[in-house]
């Protein structure tokens, strides 16, 4: 059974700090370029990191740059969202997402680029 499950999502105070955590059953993460998403309410799905197969190139939009920092284990099979001096407008769902196309040392934040999702996980930034 090819899976995602995301944890790791909660209530956080602004300036606060979250680690999101993805584990992958029926695949071997290392093989596949690997994405995290979030969709607020009312909003489209926004690419917040991604960390290609290959070479472990990353990218980061402005909106999060500096502060949130994506990385593999690829002997536990996870990947984790590091999310530091988190702010209100970061209050989503967020989402890990996996490409099994072919991407050598490309990273992709367009969610039409990945083609398994998991179930997303609650990140709120609230004081």
């Amino acid at each position: 059974q090819l899976q995602l499950v995301e944890s790791g999502g909660g209530l956080v105070q602004p300036g606060g700090s979250l680690r999101l955590s993805c584990v992958a059953s029926g695949f071997t993460l290392k093989h596949y370029a690997m994405g995290w998403f979030r969709q607020a309410p009312g909003k489209e799905r926004e690419g917040v990191s991604c960390i290609s197969w290959r070479d472990g190139i990353t990218y980061y939009p402005d909106s999060v740059k500096g502060r949130f920092t994506i990385s593999r284990d690829n002997a536990q099979n996870m990947v984790y969202l590091q999310m530091n001096s988190l702010k209100p407008e970061d209050t989503a769902v967020y989402y890990c997402a996996l490409r099994t196309y072919y991407s050598a040392s490309n990273c992709y934040t367009d969610p039409l680029d990945y083609d398994y999702w998991g179930q997303g996980t609650q990140v709120t930034v609230s004081s």
